[in-house]
Parts: structure tokens; sequence; C-alpha cells
């Protein structure tokens, strides 16, 4: 199976390290060959990335190119394509739909124009960088069925998320909100009419052991892999 992961890589960024590992727990215990390729989102074409059976958008945002990491994630979805999104890949996620699903072309990211007037995501009210926090994951969701239960932990690396005031507009569009933590915020995402198209605010991978593989992301290369 051939897995490709769009950010900007970086192997002194702890996320970008705990992909690779991640993949790795993930694969062998599935017993399944992953060769996994760091794609940067200059060279993000649908042309390169027609012969993957997967794609991670990993953290690390901004990406040096919006436009082809938006085409990629489109292409993707469009296609059945199994993808995950943690952390600034899933903030991506929802600007893609907002912009190609929902019609709001203007949506943008703080982190591109923090002035637009359609911020579909925004700057978090507070750090969440190196935080660990309970997440409720709805009953009946593909997310709650990979990990099993409905209550989770999990480790955040991000200053940016989901604009409030967009969450409920965005679910109802499709992109559906299936995790939330304590205080009721967007923290997981995910279309039910899809192979798996999966976006985490936090970085499940960081959680990944080598005799724990992540569940989520086992989930992921399971759904890539059929």
């Amino acid at each position: 199976m051939k897995l490709a992961i769009i950010a900007e890589y970086n192997p002194s960024f702890e996320p970008h390290a705990h992909t690779d590992a991640a993949i790795a727990h993930a694969a062998s215990a599935l017993n399944l060959d992953v060769q996994s390729e760091w794609i940067s989102s200059q060279d993000a074409t649908i042309t390169t990335l027609a012969a993957f059976d997967a794609l991670w958008l990993a953290p690390g945002s901004p990406y040096l190119n919006l436009s082809r990491t938006l085409d990629a994630i489109r292409f993707a979805r469009e296609h059945d394509i199994a993808t995950l999104g943690t952390c600034g890949g899933y903030q991506h996620m929802v600007i893609e739909f907002a912009r190609n699903v929902m019609g709001i072309h203007d949506a943008q990211h703080a982190e591109y124009d923090p002035y637009a007037s359609r911020l579909i995501v925004s700057r978090l009210p507070c750090s969440l960088v190196g935080r660990e926090l309970e997440i409720s994951l709805s009953p009946g969701s593909r997310t709650a069925a990979a990990y099993g239960t409905h209550a989770i932990i999990e480790r955040y690396y991000c200053n940016f998320g989901v604009n409030p005031d967009y969450v409920d507009q965005i679910s109802n569009a499709g992109f559906q909100v299936v995790g939330r933590d304590a205080d009721g915020d967007c923290r997981v995402m995910e279309l039910a009419q899809h192979r798996f198209f999966v976006g985490t605010l936090f970085v499940p991978q960081a959680r990944s052991r080598p005799d724990r593989p992540h569940p989520l992301i086992t989930a992921f290369l399971i759904a890539a892999a059929r």
C-alpha cells in the first residue's frame, strides 16, 4: 500500500517523527506493507497523488502551497481515497470542504490571512500545544468504532481550530462533528459516506507505541488497504 503524507517534512519536528513511527506501529500489527512518502505541498499535484492509495495531511502548517494542498484534499474526497488529517492537516480539510462543498469560496485559515472576512479556521482562545485532554466521541461514528470507546484522551500541538461560528453549518453540510472536548468544542470531524475521511485537531500519532498501535491510524490503514 502506498501512502502519501503531505507536509513540509522536518525530522526535528516531533509530530513528524511521531507520524513515521505510528505508521510503522500500525503496519506491523496489521502485517501490512506500507510504503509511505513525504510530499511537500509544492509537489502535491493530482498526477503525483494518483499513484497513492491513501493520503495523510500531517501537522506543520502553514504549508508552502495552499492551493495544491486543497486540490489534493478535494481529489481524495471526490475519489473515495482514504484520508486522515491531523492538527493543521485537519484544518485544511475543513477549508477545502467549506470552499468546494459549501460554496464559501473565500473560506480562509488565519495562519495565511488573519484579517480575512471568512475565517473558517481561527486562532484558539488559548494554545493547546503540549496539552492532553479528554474528548467525547459520538456513538455510531467511524471514529468511535475505531477506538472502541466513546471517551478518549489525546495530545495537541495546535494554536488554531475550526471557528465556532461555522461549526454547526459545516457539520450540517456533511462534514460531521463526531468528537468534542469537555467545553463542547469541535475536535473530530468525519464524512460518513466515504471510505475514510477523518480529521482530528489533536495528534493521535503522538500516543502510538510499538506494542499499542494507535487505533485510529490502524483503522485508517485498514480502510486504505481494502
